[in-house]
């Protein structure tokens, strides 16, 4: 299986970030995860969101911001990688004047219907 960056179109998800599917079950044919690019732009931020059945991974490819992860906030910077363990609210805040990019890989694969908004 393969897909290329420049094919795959680009969508806005339920927490307000830009995504485009690198590799998802229902489009591609893998069978348990999903690699997405987010972007979110300078100034932005994603809304609160948890997953309940899904955790994520992130790594940050570029930009800078903070993430807040349940009860804790921090920096985040190109080259950092976070796990997001199901059922833990989290969201992002672009602080710089670049977008930042994140890597999403999700397991089981991202759905609308598992994230909801608090």
């Amino acid at each position: 299986m393969k897909t290329r960056y420049a094919s795959v179109p680009s969508y806005v998800t339920k927490d307000g970030s830009v995504i485009r599917e690198l590799m998802h079950p229902a489009v591609h044919g893998n069978a348990h995860q999903s690699l997405a690019e987010a972007q979110v732009p300078a100034g932005g931020r994603t809304l609160a969101h948890v997953h309940g059945r899904t955790e994520e991974i992130y790594h940050f490819t570029s930009g800078n911001g903070e993430m807040t992860l349940g009860p804790r906030t921090f920096p985040v910077a190109a080259g950092d990688t976070v796990c997001i363990a199901p059922g833990v609210p989290h969201c992002l805040i672009n602080t710089g004047d670049t977008p930042l990019v994140v890597l999403c890989c999700c397991s089981p694969a991202y759905t609308h219907d598992d994230t909801e908004l608090v």
